[in-house]
């Protein structure tokens, strides 16, 4: 189906105005004595003067010009954020005023302002059962729009979800140190392998969404329902409080073994749902994050 180029733009328009007034000093703070950068980087050689640590005489160049000399370092600020966001066909769900790819978009625009205005870096990977599209990192506000519209444009895939491809395309392409927020609805299985060695490679958040009716049946009779990605129809007895009861237990059974695993691997996480805001989610996140000195 050829996506409404207009209506895309009012989308882009809308999302940029709700996020942006969502962002204000205490936020960008945060996000700054958080996400601290790789470390420290060569500045210059320079004279020594009494009070200078002596762990940082420069012996080559002290023993070269007779005069003792230290070496000098600053904090490498510039940070590279990756957003690995999944666009297969169960993110166009939603049952009330957005759906789960809207949501992703949101989320997207608002952590990616958020690394723009501390000069950081920005790029981003689509992927359903596949790779749809790469975007490398680069600067900007421009960039950030750029991001938003292309989660939104992906809107109309119906494939699946391959998580764990995702993420060695990610290993592949981004060989250094990289903030990466995972988001997904993650209905799909065997990627918690690769998710732990991407973890250890790059600075992971996990940002699970949901919509409130993937945990709860409405009683409307017989329903015909059609999985999003692999396209298969089942016939459901949503009348029955057995076949209610028993989808509720499943979904929250999921939920806390994602939960878990997240945990158990050291893996920071953002748990989004289309019906609540999640500024207040994001803050937490900052703040666990600081707490722990991660970074």
């Amino acid at each position: 189906m050829a996506i409404d180029t207009t209506e895309l733009m009012k989308q882009v328009g809308k999302i940029k105005i709700l996020t942006a007034h969502l962002i204000d000093d205490r936020l960008a703070g945060d996000y700054h004595s958080v996400f601290k950068g790789q470390g420290v980087e060569f500045d210059e050689v320079r004279p020594y003067v009494p009070g200078d640590d002596v762990r940082s005489i420069d012996w080559n160049v002290t023993a070269r010009t007779g005069e003792p000399h230290i070496k000098r370092f600053s904090e490498e600020r510039e940070l590279t954020v990756i957003f690995l966001v999944d666009v297969s066909g169960s993110q166009i769900f939603g049952s009330g005023n957005r759906s789960k790819s809207e949501l992703a978009a949101e989320i997207t625009s608002l952590l990616a302002m958020t690394a723009i205005r501390n000069q950081d870096k920005i790029g981003l990977i689509l992927f359903s059962d596949r790779i749809l599209k790469s975007i490398p990192p680069r600067k900007g506000r421009t960039a950030v729009m750029r991001l938003v519209r292309e989660v939104l444009a992906a809107d109309e895939t119906r494939e699946g979800t391959d998580i764990k491809a995702a993420l060695r395309f990610l290993n592949n392409v981004q060989k250094r140190k990289a903030v990466v927020f995972l988001i997904s609805d993650f209905q799909d299985q065997y990627y918690e392998k690769e998710l732990r060695v991407t973890a250890r490679r790059h600075d992971v958040i996990a940002c699970p969404i949901s919509d409130p009716c993937e945990f709860k049946l409405p009683d409307v009779g017989l329903v015909e329902m059609q999985d999003p990605e692999s396209g298969e129809l089942l016939l459901v007895d949503t009348a029955s409080p057995y076949v209610r009861r028993e989808f509720k237990r499943q979904a929250l059974a999921e939920h806390a073994k994602l939960v878990q695993f997240f945990k158990r691997s050291g893996i920071d996480s953002i748990h989004l749902s289309t019906d609540k805001p999640y500024i207040d989610d994001v803050r937490a996140l900052f703040r666990r994050r600081a707490r722990k000195g991660r970074g």
